[in-house]
């Protein structure tokens, strides 16, 4: 039975609904009930939709869930912070590496470099990892790329631009280093020089010479460095070997002792020597010839015929408007005004005359009766050629490079009368040649220097056809 009396809510339940904001509507008609005490009761139900409370469970999960990945993510930040404090510091250590490179002078190599990128290309592919792992972009992140790609671009400027240019230069150098192998390499594989039989002039000239051979110290010692010594040449016997050695006196100008060897091992052996003392020669323009020896008679313009096998003078013959004196000696030499030569041809004398002011002349002998047979006048100055010699009617003279290497530098052809200039290297075994005399049997330079008796080979180039 409804209530005489308006409805009345405990307070607990009261505060509730208000709470609640439930108070849409007047609840008059509510069925209620009276208990033994004379109090009215009665049960009120709140709809779902009224109260969410399923949906306040979900939110407490959520929030939990949240709560967590928050906790792993903060974790993930703390770590990333740690890795950008590394990264930050190698990319300080690798900028101030970069900068010494740039400013130093010192050299470096391509290892550093290398060792560079692979730096770079390390943070490089950790960074990018990190941005891949974050979600959105992250300026710090960022900035750290963007360093890392500037560093990149430095060091491939650097190694492209270094400033000494030493990567260049080394690799400039290793390419020549190849080259010069492959030449060598061609020059090995090369087939040997053409061979010239000994008294032909069917070449083109001298192409090049060989090393030094040393063979000894002339017999009367280091303090004779003037001197000349040679092979006799004879036209009728190529073959015979006679050797001989004439050594100044100490003035380097007197030509007084010489020696005469029958074979080559007896003058390596200083063995069945015949010594002899001659007539007065003067200079170290000495050549023997069919077994004559021809020098400047001392203090005169005269030549001398010496027969080596009497060793007495078996003729003397003024050489015309020769200078002499000292007068126009070769450049180092002294009292070398006439240098006897022999080739394939006979007998030569090169000198020069006050008509030439000092310029080479050449003469063709009649080694019989030393007259002049023909004379031809070149444009190269005596006193600036350290020597000469003469092959099939050419004169090669020389000049020192430096104390060990001298070049012969220019020819004059008496068959064309053409000079010329050449180039080609001699390896000297002391500073001063004081004579060089040809031999047209061996094709061998005999050379005295500094008083050691040295021989060279000599290779003869092939005419054109």
């Amino acid at each position: 039975t409804p209530p005489t009396q308006p409805f009345a809510l405990s307070p607990h339940i009261y505060y509730l609904l208000s709470e609640t904001n439930l108070f849409l509507q007047p609840f008059a008609n509510v069925t209620g009930s009276l208990n033994e005490n004379g109090v009215c009761q009665c049960s009120v139900y709140l709809p779902d939709t009224t109260f969410p409370v399923q949906k306040v469970e979900m939110l407490e999960i959520t929030a939990r869930v949240l709560s967590e990945k928050f906790e792993i993510e903060l974790t993930k930040v703390s770590q990333y912070t740690k890795a950008i404090e590394m990264y930050e510091q190698k990319i300080q250590n690798l900028t101030i590496k970069v900068e010494h490179m740039a400013s130093t002078s010192v050299s470096y190599t391509e290892l550093d470099f290398q060792l560079l990128k692979l730096e770079i290309n390390e943070m490089q592919r950790l960074v990018t990892q990190l941005k891949s792992t974050l979600v959105g972009s992250n300026v710090i992140v960022e900035q750290l790329y963007v360093e890392i790609r500037n560093l990149t671009l430095m060091v491939n400027d650097l190694e492209s631009l270094d400033k000494n240019n030493i990567l260049a230069i080394r690799r400039e150098i290793v390419t020549l280093q190849n080259r010069l192998k492959e030449c060598e390499k061609e020059r090995n594989q090369t087939t040997p020089p053409s061979y010239f039989p000994p008294g032909s002039c069917g070449h083109g000239g001298i192409v090049n010479i060989s090393k030094p051979y040393i063979v000894q110290l002339n017999w009367r010692g280091f303090s004779y460095k003037y001197g000349a010594w040679g092979r006799d040449y004879s036209l009728q016997t190529p073959e015979k070997d006679l050797y001989w050695v004439a050594p100044l006196n100490t003035d380097g100008r007197l030509l007084e002792y010489y020696r005469l060897y029958n074979s080559y091992d007896d003058l390596l052996l200083f063995k069945n020597a015949r010594e002899r003392r001659t007539t007065y020669g003067e200079g170290s323009g000495t050549a023997v010839y069919n077994n004559f020896m021809y020098y400047n008679i001392y203090g005169s313009v005269d030549m001398g015929k010496l027969n080596l096998n009497t060793n007495t003078l078996a003729l003397r013959k003024t050489l015309p408007d020769a200078a002499y004196g000292n007068r126009f000696s070769y450049a180092g030499v002294s009292w070398q005004g006439m240098d006897f030569a022999v080739d394939e041809s006979g007998l030569w004398v090169i000198y020069s005359t006050e008509e030439s002011t000092g310029n080479i002349v050449i003469s063709k002998l009649n080694d019989t009766t030393l007259d002049v047979l023909h004379t031809w006048k070149t444009r190269q100055y005596k006193p600036s050629v350290s020597n000469a010699f003469i092959i099939c009617g050419v004169l090669y003279a020389t000049r020192p490079v430096s104390t060990r290497k001298e070049e012969i530098f220019y020819m004059y052809d008496t068959n064309t009368e053409q000079e010329g200039k050449i180039s080609i290297i001699m390896d000297k075994m002391l500073e001063t040649v004081h004579s060089i005399n040809y031999n047209p049997s061996d094709q061998i330079l005999y050379v005295y220097n500094d008083g050691y008796l040295v021989k060279y080979n000599l290779i003869f180039q092939p005419v054109l056809p």
